[in-house]
């Protein structure tokens, strides 16, 4: 028999916040375009017929079993597939200043540069894991493989098409507090566990969690926690993560939009292993001839105030949330009265590419407020207003107007 949740629910929910974030956080970038570029998501799991029966299971049983899971070893292959509703992002990639088809001088290794690939279309990851200090991530491509490995101290990027190998050194600083700088690359989500993580730390009374069934994903039993928004106005319909039954650990995770259709993000196993990956799959020596980037290099060659790609965008220092849980838009406030147009009411210095990658996304629009743009994803939209302030946040084209006419 399938589990189902009661009107423990909400209650439920109330608990599970307790302690953790009273909103939820959103990664705000200072480009309208960085908006959806940067929203990586991770897609689909095989799920097999027919749905097991498993014992009777609470919201809050199921997420404390996740809590409690003490899992940190496993190899498997996961299937990401995403669909933010975007154009074609090879050739802004280049033109924003990134490794591969930019100016040339980045290393085609750098994972800023590959990981950010995974924010469209279909792909297959390769992940092992031992502990909180070896992790392994492979992008198989068609006659190609990506490699970003992290063992002890130690982090390596390789890219086998172009021969290229990327380095930096993980000195233990996560955080950054420490005023130095962190050499090894930020953690991205690239498992249904880093993803499922990051939406409980972020419910609050604003949310509903019950248990929706089970299924089974790469051979697994699991029940699946759905994770919906009370509040109207935001992008997201639900969350569905599938829980594995015996340890707790995530196995697949979907996002499906407010709007309908197939899912924006669905990420999960298609194989999964809990047993001890060997030792050696987190081994790497730079092969013979591969041409070698250190991470001080590649962030040197990066840094703004030396990027084409940065050109228009210091204005923008400011940043306020309005609202909350769901609904929470980021302001951003633009200096000078300049938008993306550089203030001048046409196009402006945003490479062409640029201009019509936010064409593309754009629907002008009016209100108190003036006039502006709002630039819409399946997911993330923002409203960027004439003189140059930004509202952004998972919510629909109509809550960033009416967020902003209630701004002034």
């Amino acid at each position: 028999m399938a589990p189902n949740d009661s009107a423990q629910t909400t209650e439920e929910a109330k608990d599970l916040a307790a302690g953790q974030r009273k909103a939820a956080r959103y990664i705000v970038p200072v480009a309208v375009a960085g908006v959806a570029a940067a929203t990586i998501g991770l897609v689909p799991a095989l799920a097999a017929s027919g749905d097991p029966d498993l014992p009777k299971i609470s919201a809050q049983q199921l997420i404390e079993k996740m809590a409690a899971s003490d899992t940190q070893q496993l190899s498997g292959t996961v299937k990401i597939s995403t669909d933010l509703g975007l154009p074609a992002l090879d050739g802004l990639a280049g033109s924003l200043g990134g490794g591969e088809g930019g100016d040339g001088e980045g290393s085609s290794a750098a994972p800023d540069s590959k990981l950010s690939g995974l924010a469209t279309g279909t792909h297959t990851l390769r992940i092992a894991a031992d502990g909180p200090d070896r992790q392994k991530v492979s992008i198989l491509e068609d006659s190609s493989e990506y490699s970003l490995i992290h063992n002890g101290d130690e982090v390596w990027g390789y890219d086998s098409a172009s021969n290229e190998v990327y380095h930096a050194k993980d000195d233990g600083q996560r955080d950054g507090k420490d005023g130095k700088d962190r050499e090894a690359p930020e953690d991205l989500p690239t498992t249904p566990k880093d993803l499922a993580d990051e939406v409980l730390k972020a419910a609050d009374d604003t949310t509903s969690i019950t248990v929706g069934g089970t299924s089974q994903v790469a051979g697994r039993d699991a029940y699946k926690l759905v994770v919906k928004p009370k509040q109207g106005g935001s992008t997201v319909g639900s969350i569905t993560v599938a829980v594995d039954a015996e340890n707790g650990v995530p196995l697949k995770f979907t996002l499906t939009p407010s709007s309908g259709g197939k899912a924006v993000i669905d990420a999960g196993f298609t194989k999964v292993d809990f047993s001890k990956p060997a030792a050696s799959t987190f081994d790497f020596a730079p092969p013979k001839g591969a041409k070698v980037t250190e991470a001080d290099e590649e962030a040197h060659r990066k840094a703004p105030e030396e990027s084409e790609g940065f050109k228009g965008l210091e204005g923008f220092d400011g940043l306020n949330v309005i609202g909350e849980g769901w609904t929470s838009i980021a302001k951003i406030e633009g200096q000078g009265g300049k938008g993306l147009d550089g203030g001048k009411g046409g196009e402006g210095d945003a490479p062409p590419e640029a201009q019509q990658f936010l064409d593309a996304l754009g629907d002008k629009v009016e209100g108190k407020f003036g006039s502006g743009t709002v630039f819409k994803t399946r997911l993330v939209n923002a409203l960027m207003t004439d003189d140059g302030t930004v509202y952004v946040g998972a919510v629909t084209k109509d809550a960033l107007v009416k967020a902003a006419n209630a701004d002034k």
